[in-house]
């Protein structure tokens, strides 16, 4: 049984942040960022049955081509992501009236659409893409165990040679095969690093002394055994690296909005994340 601290619960029996029962959400489950973004996806449904939210968390559940899905704002960085991933997994397999282990264990999908800087020349501003991999810099997975396969451990260990002044340890999580092939199986992918930061950790100075100034040119350059680091952001290696963790699918579609490498930005964003959600949607 589950205590009343480690799973919290409203007073109507949702889940503390979500603010969700377990007929709330769907199986399959668009992540943003933005509370914003969610009604554009969600303008695009037949139907929608669901609204709901507290504070940045905002879910709308409902049709599409007759399939339902979710679509729910997840706030900025990992440790917004830690929250909705670990109450997504409890509304499925954890019996919230009983605060009990379901006996059948269920997965669900998970496709986060968000914005990313490239660490490319070659990829272009505008570009759509998918994180194969991603690597966090942040600290979220030194509180859980997870495995790794043969290869994450040679990306995680690559990575962390690469960048070993700068006192970090990494940890990697890697896309769900058959929702490349599903979402992805045009798009240029690549390895995503998730920064625990917009600025600082990702090499910006503002009115700042950045202690790692070297940190775009290492990561633009560094070949992993063919593979690179091709965007930047702060979400994607914490919604692989959870979602490996808790037998979930999940897949990240980045809109790259900037170039690190030559420090510009899109002169249309709004269009480029439209693209992405409309690429998205036309794939279910």
């Amino acid at each position: 049984m589950i205590n009343d601290s480690e799973l919290i619960l409203n007073q109507d029996g949702s889940v503390y942040h979500l603010n969700l029962l377990p007929e709330d959400i769907a199986e399959q489950i668009i992540f943003v960022g933005d509370q914003e973004r969610v009604p554009l996806v969600s303008r695009y449904f037949d139907k929608i049955e669901t609204k709901k939210g507290k504070r940045e968390f905002i879910t709308h559940t409902g049709y599409l081509n007759g399939q339902r899905i979710s679509v729910v704002s997840t706030g900025i960085g990992t440790d917004n992501i830690d929250i909705v991933i670990n109450e997504i997994d409890a509304l499925f397999n954890i019996d919230l009236a009983t605060r009990m282990l379901k006996s059948d264990v269920k997965s669900v999908d998970i496709i986060r659409i968000g914005t990313s800087g490239s660490m490319r020349q070659d990829i272009e501003i505008g570009q759509v893409m998918a994180s194969e991999f991603g690597v966090g810099f942040d600290a979220l997975m030194q509180f859980y165990k997870k495995s790794y396969t043969a290869e994450e451990e040679e990306i995680r260990d690559i990575i962390t040679d690469a960048f070993s002044e700068f006192d970090i340890r990494p940890y990697v999580g890697k896309a769900d095969d058959s929702l490349l092939n599903k979402f992805a199986f045009d798009l240029p992918k690549g390895i995503t690093v998730t920064a625990p930061g917009f600025y600082g950790p990702q090499g910006r100075k503002v009115r700042t002394q950045d202690t790692a100034p070297q940190f775009v040119d290492v990561a633009s350059r560094l070949d992993i055994e063919g593979r690179h680091i091709t965007s930047l952001e702060m979400e994607t290696a914490g919604i692989y690296a959870l979602s490996n963790m808790f037998g979930h699918r999940a897949i990240s579609i980045n809109a790259i909005l900037a170039s690190r490498v030559d420090a510009r930005f899109s002169e249309n964003p709004q269009q480029v994340i439209e693209q992405a959600i409309e690429l998205v949607l036309s794939r279910f």
